[in-house]
C-alpha cells in the first residue's frame, strides 16, 4: 500500500516528493549484459525494482537505459518511467553526474524533490531499507545521503604497490611490520555498498554536482555488490545456498 504523506514530527513525506532512479547501461565489459543477468531465476535489474516497489514512499520507478531490451524487462518488473540515454554519456567513463542531468531535463514533467539512486549492482536489500533512508534523511538537512558499510579490514592497513614493492597507502612511513598489528589498533572505515544514495533535484541543478559537503553516512550491513563475475559467481551460489 502506497502511503500519500507520513508524518515523522514537523516533516512530512509526500509519495510524490521521491522518485528512484535506477541506471542499467548495456556496455558492461566486467560482465557481458550485466545488468539483466539471471540471479535467482530474474534479471539482476528485476531485484531493485522490487525494493523500489516495497517503498511506502515511492511511487514513480525510473529506468534510465540505452537499450530498449533492458527498458522491455525493466517495464515488465515493474517501472514507471523510462529514460533514453544517449550512448555519448552511456560510456564506461561517463559520470553519475551527467546521467542525473539528463534525468532530470527528461523529467521534467513530474514534480519532486529527491531522488533516490537505486544501483542494480547491489541486488540484495534488507526488508524496509530504503524507507528507513528516506526517513533519515528527511529529519535533518543534510545535502545528500550515501549507504555505507564497514570495511572487514580497515582502509588504514591497505597498500599500494610501486616498482614491485608494497607501499602504505596516502605516503605513510609507519613500517610495514605496523600494518600487522590487530585491527583493533586501527580507525574503522567504510565502503559505499551502492543500496541507496539519495540526492535533492535543486542541489543537482544549483551545484552540478550530487552528494555537497554534508552527505549522511546510511550505514547498513554488510552488502554484496555484483562487479566482477567472481562476485556474480559468489552471490548466485550464496544464494542457492
Amino acid at each position: 500500500m502506497l502511503l500519500k504523506n507520513y508524518d515523522i514530527g514537523k516533516n512530512k513525506i509526500n509519495a510524490n516528493d521521491v522518485i528512484a532512479l535506477i541506471p542499467a547501461r548495456s556496455g558492461s565489459k566486467s560482465i557481458k549484459n550485466k545488468n539483466i543477468k539471471l540471479l535467482g531465476g530474474k534479471p539482476l535489474i528485476a531485484w531493485s525494482i522490487e525494493s523500489c516497489k516495497k517503498s511506502k514512499f515511492i511511487k514513480n520507478i525510473v529506468v534510465s537505459t540505452d537499450s530498449k531490451i533492458y527498458a522491455n524487462i525493466a517495464v515488465k518488473y515493474g517501472a514507471t518511467h523510462i529514460i533514453y540515454r544517449p550512448k555519448k554519456i552511456s560510456l564506461d567513463n561517463s559520470t553519475d553526474y551527467q546521467l542525473f542531468k539528463h534525468a532530470i531535463k527528461s523529467l521534467n514533467f513530474l514534480s519532486y524533490k529527491y531522488i533516490a539512486h537505486i544501483r542494480p549492482t547491489t541486488p540484495i536489500r534488507e526488508k524496509g531499507i530504503i524507507d528507513k533512508a528516506i526517513l533519515s534523511f528527511k529529519k535533518k538537512n543534510y545535502s545528500s545521503l550515501r549507504s555505507v558499510h564497514e570495511m572487514p579490514e580497515s582502509a588504514y592497513k591497505t597498500f599500494e604497490i610501486k616498482k614491485n614493492m608494497l607501499k602504505p597507502i596516502c605516503g605513510f612511513k609507519q613500517s610495514l611490520d605496523y600494518f600487522s598489528l590487530p585491527r583493533q589498533n586501527f580507525k574503522k572505515t567504510y565502503a559505499a555498498n551502492g543500496v541507496i544514495d539519495i540526492y535533492k533535484k535543486d542541489h543537482i541543478i544549483k551545484k552540478k554536482e550530487l552528494y555537497g559537503k554534508k552527505s549522511l553516512a546510511f550505514k547498513t550491513p554488510f552488502t554484496y555488490e555484483i562487479d566482477t563475475i567472481d562476485q556474480y559467481k559468489y552471490l548466485k551460489l550464496t544464494l542457492k545456498k
